[in-house]
């Protein structure tokens, strides 16, 4: 994983916490789900991202939610090297296996960086 990458998945993930911690619990699951698209095709990064989204489903979700993040991060685990539906954005609202546009600003930071001239 190229580090702009990196450091844009972990800018959605602290984003998500800061977002938490001020009672923004919506605003903060938006940018779970952007960390899970930057980070979907890369298995410790997509573990993380439905890791954060069981914890957001245990403490303001559905116990639908809790078992549909509980299936998709076992899923993470076990098949990201394999296939990943690109641009899902990994909630419990959206099919595991629907692809969706990913949003241009994160498209950009997943195409690996050009060579340097």
């Amino acid at each position: 994983m190229h580090r702009a990458l990196t450091e844009a998945i972990e800018v959605e993930f602290r984003e998500a916490e800061r977002k938490l911690t001020a009672g923004d619990a919506l605003h903060a699951f938006t940018h779970l789900e952007r960390a899970h698209v930057l980070g979907q095709k890369h298995t410790r990064a997509h573990v993380r991202a439905h890791w954060a989204m069981l914890r957001y489903a245990s403490r303001y979700g559905s116990t639908r939610d809790v078992v549909g993040q509980a299936g998709r991060l076992l899923g993470a685990a076990l098949l990201t090297w394999a296939w990943v539906p690109a641009g899902n954005t990994g909630g419990t609202n959206i099919g595991a296996f629907k692809r969706l546009p990913i949003p241009p600003d994160l498209s950009r930071l997943i195409a690996p960086p050009g060579p340097r001239n």
